[in-house]
């Protein structure tokens, strides 16, 4: 047996082959591309009454399997977050726990720290900045790199595109900054 619980999250040493393999395999059989970011423009596509000309397309043939995918992922991850639960604390380092409880986060016991992550939070401007800033910052980087991390650091960079590169290390370097100068300074630190 491989050890490991199939009612437990997968360990690295099999997902990570797993999505290695899907990458070749999507293109092998459909000739796509793994990546996420494009679903956006797919329903803008097919569900707005607009005339604006990047809406235009034929999103039918081009979005219908990735929109299958997107589905496949919101539905797969339903049902692994009520199947795979665990009530236990996030496995972490202890330096990292350091580190963010000396950003003010003192609950483990979830996915994502519940002082940064809530709708209580989306009543301060702080967590307006951060949530919908954010994801307002992500989805534009996403439009502007012509791809997500997914689409470009896996499918990307196995297909040894240069534009992936520049765009994983601009990911790197966009982390490292979120991570040591924007989130510090919204938490007040």
């Amino acid at each position: 047996m491989l050890g490991f619980n199939v009612l437990a999250p997968l360990p690295w040493y099999v997902s990570g082959p797993l999505l290695g393999l899907f990458v070749p395999a999507l293109l092998l059989v459909g000739n796509k591309m793994f990546g996420i970011s494009s679903n956006l423009r797919h329903i803008c596509a097919a569900v707005l009454p607009t005339r604006a000309a990047y809406f235009q397309y034929n999103w039918r043939a081009s979005g219908a399997w990735n929109l299958s995918f997107s589905a496949g992922i919101f539905i797969g991850g339903t049902i692994a977050t009520w199947l795979l639960r665990d009530a236990s604390a996030i496995a972490i380092t202890p330096a990292a726990r350091a580190s963010l409880e000396a950003l003010g986060v003192r609950d483990f016991q979830g996915l994502i720290p519940i002082e940064l992550f809530s709708w209580s939070m989306l009543t301060t401007v702080r967590g307006v900045i951060m949530i919908i800033g954010g994801g307002l910052l992500i989805g534009f980087g996403t439009a502007y790199a012509g791809g997500c991390t997914s689409g470009h650091a896996i499918s990307g960079l196995a297909d040894l595109q240069l534009p992936s590169l520049v765009a994983v290390l601009g990911f790197f370097a966009g982390g490292l900054v979120g991570t040591w100068v924007v989130l510090p300074w919204l938490l007040g630190v």
